[in-house]
């Protein structure tokens, strides 16, 4: 299966061109830069429009606007993950979004502690500890996503967050991806990351 991977997009989407054509198309969180409802429609309306096969998405941190609510009618090939999983063509997909309210409040560490086991792909917008989450002198990632990814051992963790620490690496049997787009100053766009699982 080929994964087409992109994240932190801040509202830049329409400035990436054409993107490859793939199994699966996923954005891990940040599509909007304000949280504004005008900027999520408008992603919404430019992924929704997207020729991919099947697309997945996730909220960052920046996509408050959509904290609590139920995105209906959306195409039946692209999928909302939000603490739930879909399955495409045998792989097991599982999304756990970053939303401020649930960070704060001590859910966030909850969501990873049931990520089901038999996930394959887990697609977070916050990296795990110590993997493509280096910026500014430290890492950002989370110690707690990182136990429980080092459990299930998927077969890919995608995730964005960390914009300077864009790229792909393998440890142990899952790769990890970070795909954030705009760069660590929001002038330059990233390429997406390609996998094949």
């Amino acid at each position: 299966m080929k994964i087409l991977h992109i994240s932190d997009t801040h509202g830049a989407h329409r400035r990436m061109g054409e993107l490859p054509e793939v199994d699966v198309l996923i954005h891990s969180g940040d599509f909007t830069m304000t949280g504004s409802e005008a900027e999520a429609i408008d992603f919404l309306n430019w992924f929704c429009d997207l020729p991919h096969k099947n697309k997945i998405f996730i909220c960052g941190n920046h996509d408050e606007c959509l904290y609590g609510a139920n995105i209906d009618g959306l195409d039946n090939n692209v999928h909302y993950l939000n603490n739930s999983g879909i399955e495409i063509d045998g792989i097991k997909f599982y999304g756990i979004p970053l939303f401020m309210g649930d960070s704060m409040f001590g859910k966030q560490n909850l969501f990873y502690e049931k990520i089901p086991g038999d996930t394959n792909v887990l697609i977070t917008h916050c990296p795990p500890y110590g993997i493509l989450d280096f910026d500014d002198g430290r890492n950002w990632g989370s110690e707690e996503l990182l136990t429980a990814v080092s459990n299930l051992s998927p077969q890919a963790h995608l995730f964005g967050h960390i914009h300077k620490s864009h790229g792909i690496e393998r440890n142990g049997s899952t790769l990890y991806s970070n795909a954030a787009i705009m760069n660590e100053d929001y002038t330059t766009l990233q390429s997406p990351n390609l996998i094949e699982i």
